[in-house]
Formats: structure tokens, sequence, C-alpha cells
């Protein structure tokens, strides 16, 4: 073979071989398309006007297997309670799943618009509710190339996200098996519109959650000396639990206590019989996090007696499990990079996301299979600058919801294509 014959190979090589023939395909003009592009809105506004927390997503899960009844694609329910598992190809391997986290946060919305949360003390605030549209999305792309895709898609539509680890429940269930990798997106105003970030290996940490009642002897306050007091024994309790980090941890080994729930007392003049106090832990190593678990419960114990309290602890672990570290697979990387550095309407990929303090119950997956994870931007330059999640002022750019659903959609066609590649040449 001729040098000018051999480069010619390469380059064929290259555009038909090393780059996935479905990434070459503009999924990014398709979900642009008003029959997509206007549908995701519709759906997205709808689920945003009927919040549902952890577990009680029912009305979310019905209007997801509409949809999906509407497009012919077959699933799997109930999952994990309230949890849909769809399927799009072949049916046979090798499966890929793409995952969206489907329920609300206990907050009041803020935000005047049309479309504001109906239900009083619950919003979409974190922007799952573009999550499940996007997914949605990327299923009605992918569905219509269906006869190409060469192996199974697999839709995860999970419950319970915000702390109540419906991604553990998922895996429990067996819906993961045989699936060979997953993906899953956050929309997030860090970045701006058509810019995605992520990075191999640890993302996000550690996370757990523990409550404690603090037991004294309520009296008049103008008597304290009559009293056994729990407020005082707390507030001893929560700067002492500060100190676990400044003077404890090593500054080097990033930790986190923070009490987020100080409940007890009703009067000026009265102390109360029991306060309940309540927060989170993280650690980035697991060393970290068991030692931070420990020495938690040994303060609230130990400061409590010395204000002659008694105390219960309770780190929930099983209404809200410990979640691990979020690690992406560096294979996995690879790909991503690939598929978002050459995909139309990406503008950038960010590589220098650094590892947050930050939790995602999409960990639960990557302890099982190799899984990928990344933030997709939805800040418009040129108008207000959009609140961070868990905000009662949190909005949603719509317009990144095509973002989302093509980079679904190639990340899994290409996916399962590269697999059916390396089998072929196996």
């Amino acid at each position: 073979m001729g040098l000018s014959n051999w480069f010619h190979f390469l380059t064929l090589f290259h555009l038909f071989v090393a780059t996935p023939i479905f990434s070459l395909i503009n999924f990014f003009d398709e979900a642009k398309k008003p029959e997509v592009f206007d549908w995701m809105v519709k759906i997205r506004r709808k689920i945003h006007e009927y919040p549902e927390l952890g577990y009680e997503e029912f009305e979310t899960s019905k209007l997801i297997r509409s949809e999906l009844d509407k497009l012919g694609i077959p699933y799997r329910h109930p999952v994990a309670v309230t949890g849909v598992i769809g399927y799009i190809g072949t049916g046979k391997p090798p499966f890929v799943a793409l995952r969206a986290d489907m329920d609300a946060l206990a907050l009041q919305e803020k935000v005047e618009w049309e479309h504001k949360s109906k239900v009083p003390g619950k919003m979409h605030a974190c922007g799952h509710d573009a999550h499940v549209a996007m997914l949605l999305g990327a299923a009605k792309i992918l569905k219509e190339h269906e006869k190409e895709i060469q192996g199974t898609v697999v839709l995860v539509f999970q419950p319970a996200e915000e702390g109540g680890g419906g991604a553990k429940k998922i895996v429990e269930f067996g819906a993961l098996e045989n699936v060979t990798a997953i993906f899953g997106l956050h929309i997030t105003p860090r970045y701006p519109i058509g810019e995605v970030a992520s990075r191999s290996g640890l993302v996000y940490a550690r996370s757990g959650f523990f409550e404690a009642t603090i037991s004294g002897k309520g009296g008049h306050a103008a008597i304290p000396q009559h009293s056994i007091d729990p407020i005082l024994a707390a507030s001893n309790v929560i700067i002492s639990l500060q100190h676990l980090v400044s003077r404890e941890a090593d500054p080097l080994d990033s930790q986190v206590v923070s009490i987020g729930n100080f409940q007890g007392g009703s009067a000026f003049n009265v102390i109360p019989d029991s306060v309940t106090i309540g927060g989170t832990f993280r650690a980035l190593s697991k060393e970290s996090f068991m030692q931070l678990r420990l020495r938690i419960e040994q303060i609230i114990t130990s400061q409590a007696a010395v204000n002659r309290c008694n105390v219960t602890v309770n780190f929930l672990d099983e209404e809200k499990p410990f979640f691990p570290a979020t690690v992406n697979n560096g294979e996995l990387h690879e790909h991503f990079q690939n598929v978002a550095g050459n995909f139309p309407g990406i503008k950038k990929v960010n590589e220098i996301m650094r590892p947050s303090m930050g939790a995602e119950d999409f960990s639960f997956y990557q302890e099982v299979i190799p899984g990928y994870y990344f933030v997709l931007g939805m800040q418009d330059t040129l108008q207000e600058r959009l609140a961070s999640g868990h905000s009662p002022y949190y909005k949603v750019n719509e317009d990144a919801l095509p973002y989302g659903a093509a980079l679904h959609a190639a990340l899994a066609a290409s996916y399962l294509q590269k697999l059916h590649q390396d089998i072929t040449v196996v």
C-alpha cells in the first residue's frame, strides 16, 4: 500500500470506526425540532406544576409511562416504588443505561410565573423535571433510529434522589443486571449553555445524615436552676461538632459537618423538655467518612452528658442511606470527551471540574457497573444569573433541553456501536 493510500485508509478508519457513526448523526438538530423541543418543554412544565417528593412520584411516573406508551417503548413498572425502566433497541445485549431522577424538594417556590408549583411546600428546585423531559426527549429521538441501535438502551426514570437513595433500590431490584455502563447528567447554572463539564475519577463526596434528640427538664426561663436546659446542651453540641473539621481533620482531606435542622421550644420564657437537631456529614475518603460518623456520635453523647441531658442519636440509615462517593470511570470519560468534543452545538468541554462536597446517589450505580456523570450548562450570559439548586428562586433555562436530550442519545447509541465494533474485531 502506497503512503498516500495508507493516509487515506487511516482517514476512513477514523471517520467510520474510531468515531462511531452515531456521533455523526446530528441528534442536536433533531432535538431542536419543534415537535421534540416543544414537547419536552410541555412535559417539563407539567411536572414542574405538580412536584412530588421521593417515593411519592406517582403522577410523574404515570406521565412518563403515558409518553412511553405513545412512543411504543416497552417498560417495567413499578420499580423501586415509582420508578420506570424503559427499553429501546434490539432487546438483547449489549445494554447501556441512561438515568433521570424524578423527585422534587420540600421547598415553597418563590418564582412567580405561569407554571409555578401548584403544590404548597413542594418545588422542583434542582432540575429533576428537566432531567425527566430530556430523557424522554432522548427516548423519542432514539426510537426514530431504533433499527440502527446495535444493542439496547435502558431508560432509568429513578425516584428519590434527594436523600432517599432511590438508585440503591433500583440496583437492589436488579434493573441493571447485564447493563455494561450507565450515563447520567445534571443541569447547572455554573456553566453557560452549550458547555459541559466533568472529570475522570472522584466527582462528589460520600455523604450521610444524622439526627439527635436531646432531652432535659423543662421549666420557667426565669428560674433555670430548676430545669435541665436541652437548648444549651444542643448549642454546645453544635459548636463542638464544628471542631471536627477545624481541629481534627487534615486540611488537605476535605470534610464537612453542617447542622441544618434545630427544633425545640415555642415560647420566649419557657425552657423546653427536649430539642432535636439534624445535619449532614461528608468526606471524600471512606476512612474519613467513617471516622466522622464515629466522632459525631461520641461528641453528641458526651456533650449531652456534660449538660446532664439524655440523648438518642440516629444516622437514618434506612430512610436516608449513606451515599458512596461518585467516581467516574476512566474509559467512559474518554468516550464522553470523544462524543461531546465533536458534538454539534457544544461550545466547550470543561475538563478542569473540581471534586465537590455535594453528593449524588448515582454513585450506587457506579458501585456495581461503570458509570459516568456530567453536568450540562444552562446559564444564558445575556440574561439574569440563575439561582443555584435547592433555592426557592431556582429556574431552568429550557433552551438547554435539546442539549441534554441529544447528548443522552448520542452517548448511548455511539457507546453501543463501539461495543459492537470491539466484539466484531475480537
